[in-house]
Formats: C-alpha cells, structure tokens, sequence
C-alpha cells in the first residue's frame, strides 16, 4: 500500500475538519496567521485578508483554504497540518487521516486517554437522514493526477 501525501489526507480531512463546530474562528484564524507570517509564499496578505473576511461563513472560508492549500502543493499542507497541530492539537489527533495512520503502521489505537488498544470507538456522530452525501467543499479532489507522489515525512509528531 503507498503511503498517503499530505494534500490526500488533507482531502480525506475535509469533511471532518469542516463539521459544525469542529475548529473556532480563533483557531482558523490563529492558523491562516502563522501560515501568512510564518510562509508568506503559502498565504500572501491578500489571501489571508480573504480567508479571514468575517462576512463569509467560517465553512465556506474554510473551505476556500484547503482548497488553495491543495492547489499550492505538498509543502503547503503539510505546514496546514503542521498549524493544526500547534493551534488545535486535540483536533489533531481525532483526524480520520491520523485514524487511517495508526490501523496501517500497526500502532494501537490511543487517541483518547483511558482508551485500550483495540476497543471500538466513533470518530464522527452517525449522518442524520437525508443528509448530503458529496464532498464537503465541491472543489476538493483527491491529488490522483500528481505525478510524483512522496510518502509522508516524520516531520510531523505522529502519537
């Protein structure tokens, strides 16, 4: 199996990442604002301005992110999740990407405390009937037409 790239996590992040409620307008904010300052050729001022418009929903500027994150690169999500880490850590560890990590590395399963390694648990509440069933941000594709696809550094702390 290969390993997955940051912008195919980033996808399978997504709808997770923008459920009602998961990351406050802090948070979203605190973390355009590293990846502005921090990586001004990730997100110019201007783009910052724009994800950061408190006229837009927090959804929608969300997802206008991660899908000029995508667009960007490898390197640039990766910094996302680099950002998420420091600004919402224990949202960090829930992410169905970091879920999909431990079953294939063969690393239990801890990501609450208390839990023992192999005991069923939920990540997400079950879909209400009736409920959409496409993508969380129409835009966002899986990166299957990038031609070089590098496995995922240890850059990142994996618990």
């Amino acid at each position: 199996m290969t390993e997955q790239t940051y912008c195919d996590r980033l996808v399978q992040d997504m709808p997770f990442l923008t459920g009602l409620g998961r990351l406050s307008e802090q948070q979203v904010d605190r973390i355009i604002l590293q990846l502005n300052r921090y990586y001004p050729q990730i997100l110019s001022n201007k783009d910052a301005e724009k994800f950061r418009n408190p006229k837009i929903s927090l959804r929608v500027r969300l997802c206008d992110l991660l899908g000029h994150l995508q667009r960007s690169g490898e390197r640039d999500c990766q910094e996302f999740y680099r950002a998420l880490y420091i600004h919402a850590q224990p949202l960090h560890s829930c992410l169905p990407s970091r879920h999909a990590l431990r079953k294939t590395s063969g690393l239990p399963d801890l990501s609450r405390p208390g839990r023992r390694a192999g005991t069923p648990h939920l990540l997400l509440p079950p879909r209400p009937q009736g409920a959409a069933r496409g993508p969380a941000c129409p835009g966002l594709l899986p990166c299957h037409h990038r031609q070089a696809r590098q496995p995922l550094p240890a850059g990142l702390p994996h618990r």
